[in-house]
């Protein structure tokens, strides 16, 4: 109990010490970041895709795709209602001393759905497309965006390591199930999963909806303090 009493104070720590980093400018960022409707066009891209990769399989990467996001989040979920570990925003200890950006969430916070989501996506499709670039573009993503929740003041890093492990466990596990449905029931529809790629052209397109994406982030930021809009 000790040696655990001991990890969460140094976790409570480091929360206060990442959340002590704010702006107004930067919570405008954060709050566009840590929505999950920010990522629509991404989300898009990356399913346009699956369907133009995959051709008659398509449907089967996405069943599995959508198992896994399925997953991640009722298993968070789960956890959180089983743990009940406050959020850093809850925690009357803490009460004065967390950087809160808008909504405070439900009372419990381990393990972190949004980092479980991110997580999972990132183990399933990067051993779909198997591209060096899109590995580092997705991890960016996932961590930029689970960082986003130590910012808002509604979870700690072990709640955002601890949905990391979760949502990376079933991403992979889901990528391993669909590998067996292709091997025992689909191996002889073409294409071959295991061996078809995202092509460097695709990447090409995927950075560009990333980076458009991140811009417009910023722009609007810019915008709305600039004009008094916040």
């Amino acid at each position: 109990m000790d040696l655990l009493q001991k990890i969460l104070e140094f976790d409570t720590e480091l929360f206060l010490f990442f959340n002590g980093f704010h702006s107004d400018f930067w919570d405008t960022i954060m709050l566009m970041v840590t929505r999950k409707e920010t990522w629509i066009p991404f989300y898009a891209v990356i399913l346009f895709f699956i369907f133009k990769i995959y051709k008659s399989k398509w449907w089967l990467v996405l069943l599995l795709l959508s198992i896994t996001i399925l997953f991640s989040d009722q298993l968070s979920v789960l956890l959180k209602e089983t743990i009940q570990r406050l959020r850093p925003v809850h925690n009357p200890e803490l009460e004065g001393h967390v950087h809160n950006v808008l909504r405070k969430g439900g009372l419990h916070g381990f393990v972190s759905s949004h980092a479980a989501n991110v997580f999972a996506i990132f183990a399933f499709t990067t051993r779909l497309f198997r591209n060096r670039g899109y590995w580092f573009l997705i991890l960016l993503w996932a961590v930029v965006v689970s960082y986003s929740r130590i910012y808002s003041g509604v979870h700690y890093p072990l709640d955002i390591l601890g949905g990391a492990l979760l949502g990376w466990l079933i991403g992979m596990g889901t990528y391993k199930a669909l590998m067996f449905l292709e091997i025992h029931f689909f191996l002889f529809r073409n294409p071959k999963i295991e061996t078809t790629n995202l092509l460097p052209r695709q990447m090409g397109i995927i950075l560009l909806v990333f980076s458009i994406l991140t811009a417009t982030i910023f722009i609007m930021a810019f915008i709305l303090h600039r004009y008094n809009y916040l």
